[in-house]
């Protein structure tokens, strides 16, 4: 492979060389492009939009509209793309990832293949890791779009519905990854096509698109609605939790769970007063109990999660930012506030969810640009069909990365970073310090405030400094103490005097188990040619090596006599620290696929439903598909009554007649007697034709516009109450999923088959309701679309916006009929829902 590599180039280096003709086309155009007034370049636009309606292709215009850009960026930002930068912006308008380092200029980049695409009308979306990103990008690159006749919008959590419309009705859009996924599901429980935010998903350049689409790609996004379960279990389940010794219970720090032993069984039995506690019938005790043993023991305060003004709040495992307004899910949540004993928030229902992979999955075109993708490239390649693109550095990288530094204790190791910070500090040279935990960041700290060091912590509980923080970090003699939060979205400058110094050193404290965040902290250091350096000191009680890590590793150390103040640098030990790594991502990678198998499920349930809605929305005639349900439901009805015996005909058919009483063929309408001589297929006729002439008359009653507008609104209300029921039903079949694997069953199979099952039999029940409202319904005023149930929550940091458009008509009255046809009064039908 490696004689091959070094004869053919690699992947990247063979596409490159295919993107470089092209390259040259577009300097072909720079002279001409130059020469033009501003008004001159500014007509350009509308001239590639002609070409497009004469039927050009965005490849065909592309060397002339990234010389265009080319030349707009200049005048307008005083930047003009490098030959790199051409190469990157070809590779993410082919729909693809471009790798490109810390400080090449990804920014800039996406401007070409952003107004290339938004030629068509059909919108770009850029999505970027924060609300910061999404508004300074839109304003700096914003200039270079609007320059060329371009609109450009941003959507920021705190907008209003309108304002949202307005931005992504424009022909670029910033925003995060958060954001247009939960516009997404919002615009899918909507209940007038008005409310509506987004167009349909054309194109999207997603912005460090490894954190995006696999770091976070395990959580779904969630929309929630006021669950009705006590919160006080969470509080005895702890009680339990707290009670248990050492010798109860076993970590299992690799698949991230606590199981009970033998003493621990016998002690939760005597605790929760139980025969067998491994019974069914106690699953909801063994769930919150096995909740309480994670919260307690696995769960680690300042590393996991903060308690910020007596809310537990998430800490990103990857950036170590602080995760607000975001919630562990299936009670964990829950059961770290019993832990720490602050307020334990009710669980909520699921109105809707969507996992990253979908959603951005759901785009015409899709790319994304970061510094570090190479490592993840099988996955891009398997879930989201992407390669991977190496795009060259403008200049050659000059920074030295130095191999690591092994140590025996996490002690020695401290203390050698403290020692290599200080006589660095001596010089002047600028040092970044890369931690994984908060924790860890306030240890060395600590450590060097013993000391009496000047230094900067950057940790998820200062991040409201982390711009200002990040600026000063290539000053002279500066040193800053950050966890992995300072690798994202910021760029470090360097301070007059300091290249001759050395330039930027960078120390990683600790190895993370994704080579792609220590990448990310070595590219903080060394941007465009500049001088560098980085190395990482690590300990065999480190995490990752003391879960991952071979025996065989510690056995060396040990014949080696290694002291605490001693450390070992070895190919050997770098070779052991990467297959940890690589052990790792490939675990979690298996993880992230086997989610997605289940979630690809119920994507395509989703995306029958959605469609179903937006034919209801879009305000479409509705009548033949209420007649295909009617005739469904009468001629199931009649094969699953009519058992074929000629002695249980009688009881049968009184038992047909009373179950679609219920439904559509009223009392009285038709009798036993009458149906004992016809056929099976003249019974199902004769129904068919009650039915019909029902509706019919209820057509007539109401008037076209009006059973129409009825129609719909029934659908509406059962298909998102259905919905909602069966994403819990999902859900809860996932979590029992696991035991099947005992059975010598395929979990995913399995769940797929059952989910299938359920979702057809959810089809048939919003059928039989449809069919059953609509029959029975009587109103005497314009029937008003309504919300199942109010949402009140994301699982993501966000305030819920958007108070939704409402029809200006006469509210219901509490004692009125209530509009679904029931008979009962408002107040005790759907009034109780409001």
């Amino acid at each position: 492979m490696g004689i091959l590599k070094k004869v053919f180039g690699s992947y990247s280096e063979r596409e490159v060389k295919r993107i470089i003709p092209i390259v040259d086309k577009i300097e072909s155009f720079d002279d001409k492009i130059k020469a033009l007034t501003d008004d001159e370049l500014k007509e350009k636009t509308k001239e590639f939009k002609d070409r497009l309606e004469k039927n050009e292709t965005l490849d065909d215009i592309l060397p002339e509209a990234f010389a265009v850009v080319r030349e707009a960026s200049q005048r307008v930002l005083g930047m003009k793309h490098f030959r790199e930068q051409l190469i990157g912006g070809v590779v993410l308008h082919q729909g693809r990832i471009a790798e490109m380092k810390t400080g090449e200029g990804k920014t800039l980049v996406a401007t070409l293949p952003t107004y290339l695409n938004a030629l068509t009308g059909k919108g770009v979306h850029i999505v970027t890791v924060n609300d910061y990103l999404a508004k300074r990008d839109k304003e700096w690159m914003g200039k270079v779009y609007e320059f060329l006749g371009l609109s450009v919008g941003v959507i920021l959590h705190n907008l209003s519905q309108s304002e949202r419309q307005e931005a992504y009705a424009a022909d670029i859009t910033y925003g995060t990854n958060n954001e247009y996924g939960f516009d997404y599901l919002r615009d899918n429980m909507v209940i007038y096509k008005e409310e509506r935010v987004q167009r349909p998903l054309n194109y999207s350049i997603v912005d460090e698109v490894d954190s995006i689409l696999i770091d976070e790609a395990r959580t779904p996004l969630i929309i929630s609605g006021e669950g009705d379960k006590s919160t006080e279990f969470y509080k005895v389940a702890d009680a339990f939790a707290k009670l248990l010794k050492k010798d109860d219970y076993t970590v299992d720090e690799k698949s991230n769970s606590v199981i009970l032993n033998d003493t621990g069984v016998e002690k939760a039995e005597e605790f929760f007063h139980l025969e067998n506690y491994a019974d069914p019938d106690n699953m909801e005790i063994q769930h919150h109990a096995s909740q309480a043993l994670k919260a307690n023991y696995m769960m680690k305060k300042d590393k996991d999660y903060m308690v910020k003004n007596d809310e537990v709040v998430i800490v990103d495992e990857f950036t170590g930012r602080l995760m607000e307004g975001r919630r562990y899910s299936d009670g964990l949540h829950q059961a770290i506030e019993a832990k720490e004993g602050v307020k334990v928030q009710k669980e909520s229902k699921t109105l809707a969810t969507i996992t990253f992979q979908n959603y951005f999955r759901l785009y015409n075109k899709l790319s994304g640009m970061t510094g570090t993708a190479l490592t993840e490239e099988v996955e891009f390649r398997e879930i989201y069909d992407l390669d991977v693109i190496v795009v060259p550095t403008h200049r050659p990288i000059s920074r030295k990365d130095f191999p690591d530094l092994v140590y025996k204790t996490e002690k020695g190791k401290f203390e050698a970073v403290v020692e290599e910070i200080k006589e660095t500090h001596a010089t002047g040279q600028p040092v970044l310090v890369g931690t994984v935990s908060i924790e860890k960041s306030e240890v060395i700290s600590n450590l060097l405030r013993r000391s009496g060091v000047q230094h900067q912590v950057l940790n998820a509980k200062y991040h409201e400094k982390e711009a200002e923080i990040i600026s000063n970090a290539g000053q002279k003699g500066s040193i800053t103490i950050a966890t992995n939060m300072a690798g994202r979205g910021t760029d470090i400058k360097l301070d007059e005097g300091v290249v001759e110094l050395g330039g930027l050193k960078i120390i990683g404290t600790e190895r993370h188990e994704s080579r792609r965040i220590d990448n990310q902290l070595r590219g903080r250091s060394g941007r465009q040619g500049d001088p560098g350096s980085s190395r990482f000191y690590v300990s065999l009680e480190d995490d990752l090596m003391r879960i991952f890590g071979s025996e065989k590793l510690g056995g060396m150390v040990d014949r080696l006599g290694l002291q605490e103040d001693e450390a070992i640098e070895s190919r050997m030990v770098s070779g052991a620290i990467e297959n940890a790594q690589k052990k790792v991502e490939g675990n979690n990678f298996d993880i992230r696929k086997t989610l997605l198998k289940y979630d690809d499920v119920m994507n395509q349930q989703r995306e029958i439903i959605y469609k179903q809605r937006a034919e209801v929305l879009e305000g479409n005639n509705m009548k033949d598909q209420i007649q295909v349900m009617i005739k469904d439901i009468i001629f199931n009805s009649v094969t699953s009554h009519l058992t074929g015996v000629e002695e249980e005909l009688e009881e049968d058919l009184k038992q047909l007649l009373e179950y679609l009483k219920d439904i559509c063929i009223p009392e009285g309408s038709v009798t036993v007697d009458e149906l004992k001589v016809l056929s099976d297929e003249e019974i199902k006729e004769k129904f068919l034709g009650i039915a019909t002439e029902i509706y019919k008359n209820k057509e007539e009653e109401f008037g076209e516009e009006q059973i129409r507008e009825i129609e719909r609104v029934i659908l509406l209300r059962i298909v998102d109450t259905k919905w909602m029921d069966h994403i819990d039903n999902m859900e809860h079949l996932k979590q029992g999923m696991n035991l099947r694997a005992y059975r010598q069953q395929d979990p995913v199979q399995a769940y797929q088959f059952e989910g299938s099952q359920m979702f057809n039999e959810m089809i048939y029940n919003i059928r039989v309701e449809t069919v059953k409202y609509l029959f029975h319904v009587q109103i005497s005023r314009a029937p008003e679309r309504e919300r199942v149930v109010k949402t009140i929550s994301t699982n993501h940091d966000e305030s819920l916006v958007n108070e939704p458009i409402r029809r200006k008509e006469e509210k219901v009255g509490r004692n009125d009929p209530c509009p679904c046809g029931s008979g009962k009064k408002y107040k005790n039908c759907h009034g109780r829902r409001a």
